[in-house]
C-alpha cells in the first residue's frame, strides 16, 4: 500500500494543541469512546506495526468497535501491570520532581493536533512540566521484572514513538521519560523532538487511519496479537468452501505455508534429538557447562492436582450442577 503524502512543516511545532475533551470527571467508558476518534500517543507504535504487545489488526478492531470479543484488562486487577502503572504514576512524578527540581502538573484533557488535516492525532499526557526552558512534557512509566529487560539499552522504541507523537500533538520541543524499574530504581531519559521522525510517523499513522476510515482491516503480521484479533474478527465459519485455485498469490502463500510447516517439523525433530543427546550424556547431573553456555536439568517440586476424570466418574451429578459451557474456537487445519 502506498503511503499517503501528508504535509508537515516544522513551524507547526510552535502551535499549541487543542483540548478535545476534559478528562477530570470523564467516566472510563466515555474516555474509551473518545479514544476511538483517533490515534492516541499510546497507540502510535501499534498503528505503525512497531508495538511488541499489540498489532495493527488488534488496534483496528478497537478503533472500529469490533473488539467486543477481545480480552479486556480489568483496571482493578492487582495482577495487571496497567493497574500498578496507574497506582504508581503520581509517585513516579513526585520523585521526578524531587530529582530534577522540575515542577509538574496534570493536564486533565485529551489533546488534539491543531492541524485540521491531522484531527485524528490525539494525546493523553501524564504531566506538563512547568517553568523549565528545556523540557515541557513528563511521561511516567513503570516496568516489572520482565518488562525491565526492554529498558536495558535506554527507552524502548515503542515508548520513543509514543513520546514523539505527544510532542507532535502538543507542539513541544522535549520530554522526559521517568521509569521506575523493578519497583526501586528510577531512571530519567530526555527525548528531544525529531522533526524527520515525526514527519514519517505522521505518514505511517495516516496510512493506518485510512484503514479505519475505509473500514478495511490491515494485514495480519504473524504476532500472537494478530492471531487473537483474527479469532475475534472471524469467530465462526459458515460451512462454505472458497476456491482460491486460480489466485496465484494465495496459492503461492499456501504452498509457502505448507513448506514452512514441513521445515518446522524437521527442525523440531532435530531439536529434540540434540536435546536428548545432551540429556543422555548428563544422566543424573543437575547442570552441564559447555564452551558457549550451560543448561540445567532439575526435577520440579511435586504438586497436587485434581483428578477430574475420576471425580466425575464417581460423582457424575457434579457436571450437571457445576458444568459450564465453553465456547469453541475455529481450528486452522491442513486437510
Amino acid at each position: 500500500m502506498a503511503l499517503p503524502s501528508v504535509p508537515f512543516s516544522p513551524s507547526q511545532s510552535s502551535r499549541p494543541a487543542l483540548r478535545l475533551v476534559s478528562t477530570k470527571a470523564l467516566p472510563r467508558e466515555d474516555w474509551l469512546n473518545v479514544r476511538r476518534q483517533g490515534i492516541g500517543s499510546s497507540d502510535a507504535a501499534a498503528a505503525i506495526g512497531l508495538n511488541p504487545y499489540k498489532s495493527q489488526l488488534e488496534l483496528w478492531l478497537e478503533k472500529t468497535g469490533r473488539d467486543g470479543l477481545l480480552p479486556k484488562t480489568d483496571p482493578l486487577d492487582e495482577e495487571s501491570p496497567a493497574y500498578w502503572g496507574n497506582i504508581l504514576e503520581p509517585i513516579v512524578a513526585a520523585h521526578y520532581t524531587r530529582r530534577s527540581g522540575n515542577r509538574v502538573r496534570r493536564i486533565n484533557a485529551v489533546l488534539q493536533h491543531p492541524d485540521p488535516q491531522l484531527h485524528w492525532m490525539l494525546a493523553n499526557i501524564d504531566r506538563e512540566v512547568i517553568g523549565a526552558p528545556d523540557v515541557q512534557i513528563l511521561e511516567c512509566k513503570t516496568a516489572g521484572i520482565n518488562g525491565s529487560r526492554l529498558w536495558k539499552e535506554g527507552v524502548p522504541e515503542y515508548v520513543q514513538l509514543q513520546v514523539q507523537h505527544q510532542l507532535a500533538v502538543a507542539g513541544k520541543a522535549a520530554a522526559d521519560v521517568a521509569v521506575l524499574l523493578g519497583g526501586q530504581h528510577l531512571e530519567v531519559h530526555r527525548i528531544h523532538r525529531d522533526e524527520a521522525l515525526i514527519a514519517r510517523l505522521i505518514q505511517l499513522e495516516a496510512a493506518f487511519w485510512r484503514y479505519v476510515e475505509t473500514d478495511t482491516p490491515p494485514p495480519a503480521d504473524g504476532s500472537e496479537s494478530a492471531e487473537q484479533a483474527l479469532r475475534c474478527l472471524y469467530p465462526q465459519d459458515k460451512g462454505i468452501a472458497v476456491d482460491f485455485s486460480t489466485d496465484r498469490n494465495l496459492s503461492a502463500t499456501f504452498a509457502d505455508w505448507v513448506s514452512v510447516r514441513q521445515t518446522l517439523a524437521e527442525t523440531e525433530k532435530l531439536e529434540s534429538k540434540l536435546k536428548q543427546y545432551l540429556q543422555q550424556a548428563m544422566g543424573e547431573a543437575s547442570r552441564a557447562i559447555f564452551e558457549t553456555g550451560e543448561v540445567s536439568w532439575k526435577k520440579a517440586k511435586d504438586s497436587v492436582v485434581l483428578d477430574t476424570a475420576r471425580l466425575l466418574a464417581d460423582q457424575p451429578d457434579l457436571l450437571k450442577t457445576y458444568g459450564m459451557q465453553r465456547q469453541g474456537s475455529r481450528r486452522f487445519v491442513l486437510a
